[in-house]
């Protein structure tokens, strides 16, 4: 089957409201940091599949683990009963993530963690409204998807009439300030809506739900000073924190939760993506007086607690931990960062490196001064990127999402971010054709 009859073939049988495409690379297998297409083509891959194998494609400890389980129990019920890996995999997650008196509810995505810690969020003090953020994406279940800021999820909200009752706050964005301020005037502005918004609804609020690194909305990294007042604000009004860590969490930003980073304790976290190494499974972690606010059974699905994605999971945490790949991601997130602003002296189209670990945006710009998304430029430089043997993905448009494996070889990074540095020479030069635009299509344009 050629590539085209493959992809039209593709395009026949799936719903185009499950997936969108930014390259032609049908992958047949991979290992660490490597896809290999159908034809033998090798790719660097700067995506991590959608940041969800931070340890790497095919690790062996996480493959050895899933082996062994398979050949012992594939699945028994979590839901109606009990098995070995879901419970050493719930004891180990309220130990990383340090939610106090925590209790576990596990999943399959996470869409559906998310949907959980708003259903708990809302049972546990029956208030009315949600707090989220312009911008944010916590999912496609639908209580997921009406707290989402996103442009889509506003638009698939609407088509189905649920608009509900969620408030959308401006993020701290720093580089592109949603209030016009800059950094030494702003004075936390926005920090102060979230507190009068608050005193408007006389605390009928019943969560705040963050990404404490706004993920599809751009990788924009709040300030430490807005989340730790913001911590204090809900404490006085006592409001759930709600911390979306499906793309941060597991390791990505050099922390187990990227919250960790601003010694705030999330009163409910939720974790999906990475957590089962490439296998389907999530988590919902949080307090027990908000976890046990539902009655009995009311949030189960019947794979949940699958022993063999359990194991996974598992392993992926001890991999993490046995190969220090939190201080990993760190340093080498240090070293892509400063590699990549040291090419915006010779690159206009770059207007800002941003992230904390490997989970870092590189913002593209027609002007640097008045900050315009150059949209049709990244969708240009992913496109001959993949040209030259790198995957690299776009998000909100115009920002390239650098989200490689944890455990990429520092040789294969290094070549990774040299073709990136050609992709984007090579569009400023006028070296790409404008054709290709209409087959990137990813997705959350502005």
């Amino acid at each position: 089957m050629s590539l085209d009859t493959f992809i039209e073939e593709y395009h026949r049988v799936f719903s185009r409201s499950s997936r969108t495409e930014y390259v032609p690379a049908v992958i047949k297998e991979a290992y660490n940091s490597v896809v290999i297409d159908v034809y033998g083509r090798k790719y660097i891959d700067f995506s991590s599949s959608a940041s969800v194998v931070n340890t790497g494609y095919n690790n062996p400890k996480i493959l050895g683990a899933v082996e062994k389980q398979l050949r012992r129990l594939i699945h028994y019920t979590h839901i109606y009963g009990f098995n070995e890996p879901a419970l050493k995999l719930a004891r180990k997650l309220i130990s990383i993530t340090g939610v106090v008196d925590g209790k576990v509810i596990l999943g399959l995505s996470g869409s559906d963690a998310n949907e959980g810690a708003l259903f708990l969020s809302k049972a546990y003090n029956r208030r009315t409204y949600l707090l989220s953020y312009v911008n944010s994406f916590h999912g496609c279940t639908l209580m997921a998807a009406k707290a989402s800021g996103i442009d889509l999820s506003r638009r698939v909200v609407r088509l189905l009439g649920e608009e509900g009752k969620t408030i959308f706050l401006p993020y701290p964005d720093c580089y592109r300030c949603p209030l016009g301020y800059t950094w030494s005037s702003c004075r936390l502005r926005c920090v102060e809506i979230v507190k009068e918004k608050i005193e408007e609804l006389n605390g009928d609020v019943y969560g705040l739900i963050i990404e404490p690194i706004q993920g599809d909305g751009g990788i924009i990294p709040a300030p430490e000073e807005y989340v730790r007042e913001l911590r204090r604000i809900l404490d006085k009004w006592s409001i759930p924190l709600i911390v979306d860590e499906v793309q941060t969490g597991v390791g990505r930003t050099g922390r187990w939760l990227a919250i960790q980073y601003y010694g705030v304790n999330p009163d409910v976290v939720t974790l999906g993506k990475a957590l089962g190494g490439g296998l389907p499974i999530s988590a919902i972690i949080g307090r027990s007086d908000i976890m046990e606010s539902l009655p009995d059974f009311s949030y189960s699905f019947t794979l949940s607690g699958n022993p063999v994605a359990s194991a996974a999971a598992l392993a992926v945490i001890e991999y993490i931990e046995e190969n220090n790949l939190l201080e990993r991601a760190r340093i080498l997130g240090e070293h892509v960062v400063n590699e990549l602003k040291g090419l915006m002296k010779e690159h206009e189209l770059i207007g800002d490196v941003r992230g904390k670990g490997l989970m870092i945006g590189v913002d593209l710009v027609k002007d640097r001064e008045t900050r315009e998304r150059a949209v049709t430029e990244a969708k240009k430089v992913v496109w001959r990127a993949f040209e030259l043997g790198l995957i690299v993905f776009s998000i909100s448009g115009n920002i390239l999402r650098i989200q490689p494996p944890l455990t990429i070889e520092e040789e294969i990074l290094d070549e990774g971010l040299r073709i990136l540095e050609k992709a984007i020479n090579d569009v400023e030069k006028g070296r790409v054709s404008d054709n290709v635009v209409k087959m990137v299509k990813g997705w959350g344009d502005h």
